[in-house]
């Protein structure tokens, strides 16, 4: 799975689309991030459920080749409301039911979760399974209508999501962590309260998802660390005359104990 380089650097295309309308493309991104995640040893997790693809309120961004023939990363946003439970609710709901109270006091104006966030070892060191994936994520929200983001975070991962304009929730979990999926790994509880104007990030990278906003079909340098990748933003949502985020909310329901069907090496940890 080779990379185009153009005057050394990476090309790439970052594709956003609603899970229904591309299946294709949801069980290409399926199988890359269970390669990934099978190369660091995790065998089973939420995500390799792939019950996503047919959930009516879930959204995709796909890192891949200009052809559309490979992939090298990706990162999804559920919206509370769809066909399944957030997430972090089936992640943590067991340890600490008061997630559910926290999710559906969010849903009544939109909320959603980023989850499953990855990239192939091919891209890196390139910023794709971190800063820039990220940054398209809370840049397409409006576009669905959410206020709001949650995010369940690995500790390296935390000053990422702050800088973008997470804040650490402390109401669930112990003062919002959680040890999960084994007592080895910290999770942290994260939301990003302002999607529309980012009110806690750091001033370039709110810049940068406001770009991405007013041109969401461009081409961009992207450098992090020295290391440059030519990024074809492709962000425009298709078919959103067929979203209506007022129905979903309208049929959200609150979660419970009983609804959440958590396995023990179950794991879904941005």
């Amino acid at each position: 799975m080779s990379l185009i380089l153009k005057d050394g650097r990476p090309v790439v295309r970052l594709r956003a689309f609603r899970a229904i309308d591309d299946p294709r493309t949801c069980e290409r991104f399926i199988q890359g991030h269970e390669h990934v995640l099978a190369a660091i040893g995790v065998k089973k997790v939420t995500s390799s459920k792939n019950d996503w693809m047919y959930n009516p309120a879930a959204f995709v961004l796909i890192v891949e080749s200009l052809d559309g023939e490979n992939v090298y990363g990706g990162a999804r946003i559920h919206v509370a409301g769809g066909s399944q439970p957030l997430p972090i609710e089936e992640a943590t709901g067991k340890m600490d039911p008061k997630i559910f109270n926290l999710v559906w006091d969010y849903a009544q104006e939109g909320t959603g979760e980023g989850c499953g966030l990855w990239n192939s070892r091919e891209i890196a060191g390139y910023g794709i399974g971190s800063i820039f994936l990220t940054r398209a994520a809370i840049a397409i929200a409006p576009q669905i209508g959410i206020k709001s983001l949650f995010a369940l975070c690995a500790p390296y991962t935390i000053n990422l999501t702050k800088s973008v304009g997470y804040r650490l929730e402390s109401s669930v979990g112990n003062n919002g962590t959680f040890y999960y999926p084994k007592l080895d790994l910290l999770a942290t509880t994260m939301i990003l309260d302002d999607v529309d104007n980012l009110s806690l990030a750091d001033e370039g990278d709110k810049n940068a998802i406001m770009d991405l906003r007013n041109h969401g079909d461009v081409v961009r340098i992207e450098e992090l660390r020295s290391k440059e990748i030519e990024i074809h933003y492709m962000l425009q949502l298709d078919n959103m005359d067929q979203w209506d985020l007022k129905t979903i909310v309208h049929n959200a329901r609150k979660q419970t104990i009983l609804d959440i069907s958590m396995k023990e090496k179950d794991v879904q940890i941005m």
